[in-house]
């Protein structure tokens, strides 16, 4: 029987305020057994960017990585973010190890082909590490993964949180039994946008590509919603995504294969 691993995807929101930081700290640390926490860390980027003179592009709310971009988005999510994080944790006897990509080469991109958009230094992940992940969590270390990876080539790559959280989830999937949680700002996938409480509490992907031809559900939470699919299908056990704050209760929206 193998052995249960929760993996908490957190946006970049919730890690960069103070009062939603210590939340989640507190809501992790008492999450019982293994556990990774993948984080975001966007709007600090865009912060320490602007303090820097460097402007942030965006296209369809996913940041263009030229090569000034990538030296801040290394800093801020590689070091101040998850520093933050990792020293947090271990005020709560969390043994967390904050880790990119490159390190110990847990997880290697390509560099993504330009199509449309030429997004620059953003990463598609090709492998995930599967031996070196699971002795850590197996010897009792807590990942805390920023959302940067690396080619093999000496090449940092800016890479989607969303989309780390969920390959690490499938690739560990084949030695634990993973539950993926995927936190946002609302309680779940909401019917309405407007109504807080019109939260979907399960959806299949039928009913998923309905609501999108509807309209229902739409921008950001299309991929957030493909990446948990597709973490279904390939045997993570498990696909919430829910309130950051709700992550220790029966709350939000379960994906259902």
């Amino acid at each position: 029987m193998k052995e249960k691993l929760v993996i908490i995807k957190v946006g970049g929101k919730v890690v960069e305020e103070e009062a939603t930081l210590n939340q989640l700290l507190n809501d992790f640390a008492a999450i019982q057994g293994n556990k990774i926490l993948v984080h975001g860390g966007g709007r600090s980027a865009t912060k320490i960017a602007s303090l820097l003179g460097i402007e942030s592009q965006m296209v369809n709310g996913r940041r263009i990585t030229d090569a000034e971009t990538l030296k801040v988005v290394t800093m801020v999510y590689g070091g101040l973010v998850n520093k933050n994080i990792v020293a947090g944790l271990q005020a709560r006897g969390v043994n967390a190890l904050g880790l990119t990509g490159a390190d110990m080469n847990a997880i290697r991109s390509v560099k993504r082909p330009v199509k449309d958009v030429d997004y620059g230094f953003v990463g598609d992940v090709e492998q995930v590490n599967v031996s070196i992940l699971g002795d850590l969590i197996k010897k009792g270390v807590v990942p805390v993964m920023a959302p940067l990876t690396h080619d093999g080539n000496g090449n940092m790559l800016n890479t989607n949180a969303d989309t780390i959280a969920g390959e690490t989830a499938k690739a560990l999937a084949d030695i634990f039994d993973v539950t993926l949680v995927y936190c946002f700002e609302k309680r779940g996938v909401l019917k309405d946008e407007n109504d807080d409480n019109s939260v979907i509490p399960q959806i299949t992907r039928a009913e998923f590509d309905a609501y999108v031809a509807q309209g229902v559900i739409q921008g950001g939470m299309i991929p957030k919603l493909e990446n948990s699919f597709s973490a279904i299908n390939a045997g993570v056990s498990q696909v919430v995504i829910t309130l950051s704050s709700a992550i220790n209760k029966n709350e939000g929206t379960k994906i259902i294969k």
